[in-house]
């Protein structure tokens, strides 16, 4: 959890937890905030450089960017396109497996009309997810998020999926995140790509790769979380 990453990297560093403040006094400080933490506490940004905790000093603070706003435009764009959309929540965090099992859950409910959304439309969350790693292999918790995604799914059909870091940075490797379609699931069984192995492995980026299913976008110098869309249209 990022709080716990926070304190371990407050004690390690000579302007993070409020010190970068105490170091401009008695100069005004105004913090202008990019939120990449689920529920957009300042003193969690970046382990809080300009938030000092003390009655007084942190009265200019301004979030100009976060996990919502990104949300809020898909949820726009996809109207915009005929497309209903419902925003899950832009602060959900635990186990990329457990969230993905949830949402393949939700997205087989709209898919059978048993949700109250008529396809085809669009699921959005953000947040932040977490991984437990048992094994050796390459990934970030958005293409595990995917691959468990995937497995759940077993290629439903009329169900397609992205998930990816806004920043253009999954885990350590070089993608945001991947994609998932109807088809992918076969498509591995015919690479004799075992979905299972490769997850038990916290191999996802190696998954994704083999499939050419990566999303590459770069650093984008933006950073507002996980961004995650399942579309479902049962017309195709």
């Amino acid at each position: 959890p990022i709080a716990e990453i926070n304190a371990a990297r407050i004690k390690l560093s000579g302007i993070k937890g409020g010190r970068l403040a105490k170091a401009c006094a008695p100069a005004r400080v105004v913090t202008l905030l990019m939120s990449d933490v689920p529920g957009d506490d300042p003193s969690l940004v970046a382990s809080g450089p300009s938030i000092t905790g003390e009655p007084g000093e942190d009265k200019s603070i301004h979030i100009v960017a976060r996990a919502r706003d990104s949300l809020d435009a898909a949820w726009r764009y996809a109207r915009n396109h005929n497309v209903q959309s419902e925003i899950l929540g832009d602060a959900l965090q635990g186990e990329a497996r457990v969230m993905a099992a949830t949402h393949a859950g939700i997205a087989k409910q709209v898919a059978a009309g048993k949700y109250p959304l008529s396809t085809p439309c669009v699921l959005l969350s953000g947040g932040e997810s977490e991984v437990t790693v048992s094994g050796g292999g390459l990934g970030g918790r958005n293409t595990e998020y995917l691959l468990a995604l995937a497995i759940e799914l077993q290629g439903h059909a009329g169900i397609w999926a992205m998930a990816a870091d806004t920043d253009g940075i999954d885990g350590k490797g070089n993608n945001a995140g991947a994609f998932i379609s109807p088809e992918t699931f076969a498509r591995a069984k015919n690479a004799e790509l075992d979905a299972g192995a490769y997850l038990s492995n916290n191999d996802s980026y190696s998954f994704f790769q083999r499939l050419d299913d990566l999303l590459v976008t770069g650093p984008t110098r933006v950073n507002v979380n996980d961004f995650r869309a399942i579309l479902i249209d049962c017309q195709k």
